[in-house]
């Protein structure tokens, strides 16, 4: 891997590379301040422009494919969901050092909730409840395949190469046998619905310890609605996880899916980023920790 980056054909993507292509292809933003978000993502860069807006460049082929799905598909999203969503400003083109499309969004403001240090997890558990609710009740034909449009049982072999890979960072047996545990569980598929599929501490933001706005729709699309349930373990505390599968009504299926789900995205994302992005890697740990305790 590359001294300083996650993926090996990963671009190098820095402050005067955007400002170039914004001076190049949105010269009416070229005058405006610009900074680089701290963030833990793993697909894109992002850079905040002037007060309200960022851009944000992939930095895998995976995401930029991402790009025209987000500009279909989130301005009809918007008025159908209770918290804010990215709003695309502009789709940039591919030039010298960007090899693919790029975008600008509006910014939102609002922090990411930290891991076990959740004010209000209660009403947090409410919050996200309502935002997976909405988004499940959605009716938009035509929508494309979610990223974690599989079923449970696909990623199998993947889940278990990962549990044996990390034996000695996390409890392979106990990985193993809730890992078994989540299959029984995925006998009875549900229906496709819209589902946002990563939702993560990262793509979540929050103001005054509510849930304010969800962001990073990459993985948007029709999928089983049990991956929705990940921030359960990924966001929740256990005290509060009751009132987020009360809210949505999840059959004890659904939630041995979803627990799955976060387990087997967790054991991949500690196995591909323990060394390149620990705060990626921390999370993980984090939600084998409530799997297994859970």
């Amino acid at each position: 891997m590359p001294p300083g980056k996650m993926h090996a054909d990963e671009p190098t993507v820095d402050t005067a590379l955007v400002r170039r292509l914004i001076a190049a292809q949105f010269p009416r933003w070229a005058g405006l301040p610009l900074a680089s978000v701290d963030s833990a993502g793993t697909a894109n860069a992002m850079y905040r422009l002037g007060e309200d807006m960022v851009v944000r460049l992939p930095l895998v082929a995976g995401a930029a494919a991402d790009v025209e799905k987000e500009h279909h598909w989130l301005p009809l999203l918007a008025s159908r969901l209770p918290f804010a969503i990215p709003a695309p400003l502009g789709k940039g083109m591919p030039a010298e050092g960007c090899p693919w499309h790029w975008s600008v969004y509006r910014w939102l403001a609002g922090a990411n909730p930290v891991v076990a240090r959740i004010a209000e997890p209660r009403l947090l558990a409410a919050d996200l409840a309502a935002f997976v609710a909405a988004l499940r009740r959605t009716e938009l034909p035509g929508g494309p395949p979610s990223y974690r449009s599989e079923p449970l049982p696909a990623r199998d072999a993947g889940t278990r190469a990962a549990i044996e890979a990390l034996r000695g960072i996390v409890d392979g047996d106990a990985a193993t046998a809730a890992w078994n545990d989540a299959l029984r569980g995925a006998a009875r598929p549900a229906p496709a619905v819209w589902i946002h599929g990563d939702l993560q501490p990262g793509n979540l933001l929050l103001a005054q310890d509510r849930l304010s706005a969800v962001i990073d729709f990459g993985c948007l699309g029709l999928g089983d609605p049990a991956v929705d349930l990940i921030p359960a373990w990924y966001v929740l505390p256990a005290e509060a996880r009751g009132v987020f599968r009360g809210a949505l009504d999840v059959d004890d299926d659904t939630w041995a899916r979803g627990r799955g789900w976060a387990l087997s995205i967790a054991l991949d994302e500690l196995r591909h980023y323990r060394e390149t992005n620990p705060v990626m890697a921390g999370i993980a740990r984090h939600v084998v920790r409530e799997v297994l305790g859970d």
